[in-house]
Order: C-alpha cells, then structure tokens, then sequence
C-alpha cells in the first residue's frame, strides 16, 4: 500500500508532499485506521537514561518540527517520538526550495534551518497532545535561532531548556546541523564545554524547581575526526550529560555525486550516510566506555541496518528519510526482527533496571 502512497506523494515537491502526508496521517489516526500499519509483535521495554521505551525503534527530530502529529506518529508504532528542531522564537527557515529527493541512492538533502513556530506554540502542541491521551516517550530536541550569534547560543539553548524541561521525557541539545551558520562550531574544545556545562548547571536547577529529572542528550554530526569524537566524549563525561545522539546529517557528496541535486547544498541523510553514522557510534562508544548511552540515527533503511547500529554500540536507534522512502512497513521490519527486540549487547550499567541518580 505504502509503495502506491509514495509514488503519488513523490509527484510532488518533497516539501509539499511533507505538508500533504502528515495532515492526512492525522486525519487516518482520527478514524483509527493507522492499526492497519502497526506491528502486532510484543516489543521488550529497554531503559535508556531512566526512561522505560516501549521499544528501541524511535522517529528523529525533523518530522515534526512543532509537535503538530505527535500521537498519529505515535500510533505507526514508534517506541518514542523526537519533535523539534524548535528554537525560542519562530522562524521561516531557509528560502525555497530546500529539500531534495535523491532517489537512486534512498537520501534527502535538505538546508531548511530550522523553520518552526517557535518553542511556545510547540509546548501549546505537546500539551494538546497530553490532553487527548499520548502518554508516550517524548524528546523534545532545541537548537538556536537563526539571528542569534554564534557567541551567544547558550542563552537559546537554556531558553529551549527551561521552557521544554517540565514537557520533555527527554531533551536534545542540537549542535550539528549544517544548516544554521557556525552552529557546529559548538562541537568543539572551549565552545562546547561551556555550553554542556552551562547546560548541566540549568538542568540540575531544574531537576529541584520541578523536583523531577528530564535526561539530556547531545546531538553530533557524522563529519568528526576520530581525534574530534574523543575530545567530544569526553566533554559529555566530563559534563554528566545523559546521552548521545549519533548523527545528523553529513556534508560529504561522495556518495551522490553525478546524481540529479546531489551538489545542492545542506544536509545529506539516507543510506549515504550509513556507514559513517555507525563508524561514529562505534567510536563514540569506545571511547563513553558504555557511561553514556548512544541513539544511533543515519541510513536506517532495514532491520539490518538498526542491528549495525546497535551492535556498532547504541542503545536505542532513530528512523527519519528510511521512513520516507519506505513508509510504516520499516517500523513493523525492525520491531518484529527477533535479533533486534533482544539485543544484548548494550544492556550495561547505561540501561540499569533501576532509576538513576541523577547526574551532578
């Protein structure tokens, strides 16, 4: 069904065929019928950060970038939803056109910028949501305003912190998408530091104000040196942060080059980006040495591919152009995959079965 979906969806221009689909996807959850899409397999709960997720198998930010379609989503059978980028202030984002189907190699390009109507109207969303019954796991990933310099982006990200910390199951902290100016210097020695240890010092203030602890996880690119995982692994243990997500979007053309748009500038995700996503998060975990749980994210297109990810070392795995090219069927692949629901290989102290301290 999916395969005849996509085809009069792909007639379209991807960003048009985005406002079309997610629209109508709530308009099918009104009527109940996404449980025709939905696995029937018992999934094994795993606890990442203190969390309980009802399977390992999440939607990355991007989709739904201000919280609009969180419980249809949520009924496709995602284990968790991650909604966002969403800055302190609404913004258009880049001009158009700004994203790209490159369809011989199953990848997206896209320079959109964080378009989103600003991180009051997504709490407004979430709370919609709550009111009429999703109960599910709920990442909430912020980023920086366009107009914010660089020097600057703690103030955004303490702004995005406090205002989603009371709604979030958990918060990412995105400081690698290509598409906003500088933004991934903040990967890197004194920037980062200073902004994960700003970071850390707000949640623990959080934590008492609202006498609950909202786990916090950093999001990195694909583009690092393996010297560059090392310095940003210890960063993160050095600033107790709950979590890494492992990654965004690449700059590398290699894998598409010669293809219809593949010059065109942002952000490459899909199966080009596969093997250096699970690279990274192999590296990452050699070097967090199983402190810091990993959510691997980047050219999910199969059940295999979540298995490479999580033996590369990640905990729990996040799907985004996958599901684009192929629909709820990838979903329902990986949660009924036996090698996958149970997974041994990270269940270390980063899933203990019993609540965390929280990190100081």
């Amino acid at each position: 069904m999916y395969k005849l979906i996509r085809k009069i969806l792909f007639l379209f221009s991807p960003e048009v065929a985005h406002d079309l689909s997610l629209p109508a996807l709530s308009l099918v959850n009104k009527f109940g019928l996404l449980t025709l899409f939905k696995s029937s397999a018992k999934t094994k709960p795993v606890k990442v950060m203190g969390i309980e997720f009802p399977s390992r198998v999440g939607l990355a930010a991007g989709l739904d970038k201000n919280g609009d379609y969180i419980q249809a989503l949520s009924n496709l059978g995602f284990g968790f939803i991650e909604i966002g980028t969403v800055t302190p202030l609404a913004q258009p984002g880049n001009d158009k056109p700004r994203i790209f189907r490159i369809p011989q190699a199953n990848a997206i390009i896209n320079r959109m910028g964080f378009n989103n109507d600003g991180i009051d109207q997504l709490i407004e969303n979430v709370n919609t949501a709550r009111g009429k019954g999703f109960d599910g796991v709920l990442g909430i990933n912020i980023g920086k305003n366009l107009k914010t310099k660089v020097e600057n982006a703690t103030k955004d990200y303490l702004i995005g912190l406090r205002q989603a910390y009371y709604y979030a199951d958990y918060i990412t902290v995105n400081i690698s998408s290509p598409n906003t100016p500088g933004l991934r210097t903040l990967q890197y020695g004194d920037e980062l530091n200073g902004l994960l240890s700003a970071i850390k010092n707000e949640q623990m203030k959080l934590a008492l104000e609202h006498k609950k602890y909202v786990p916090v996880a950093i999001k990195v690119a694909p583009d690092l040196t393996e010297k560059e995982v090392e310095a940003v692994a210890e960063s993160i243990l050095a600033n107790n942060m709950d979590g890494l997500i492992a990654t965004n979007t690449t700059l590398s053309r290699e894998a598409v080059k010669g293809l219809a748009h593949g010059n065109e500038a942002g952000g490459l995700s899909g199966d080009p980006v596969k093997v250096q996503s699970t690279k990274i998060i192999a590296e990452f975990h050699k070097y967090l040495k199983g402190q810091v749980p990993i959510i691997g994210v980047g050219g999910i297109s199969s059940a295999k591919d979540a298995e490479d990810k999580l033996n590369a070392g990640a905990s729990l795995v996040q799907i985004y152009t996958g599901f684009i090219y192929e629909g709820p069927g990838l979903i329902r692949e990986i949660l009924e995959s036996d090698a996958i629901n149970n997974h041994k290989y990270n269940e270390n102290k980063a899933e203990a079965e019993t609540e965390p301290e929280p990190k100081t």
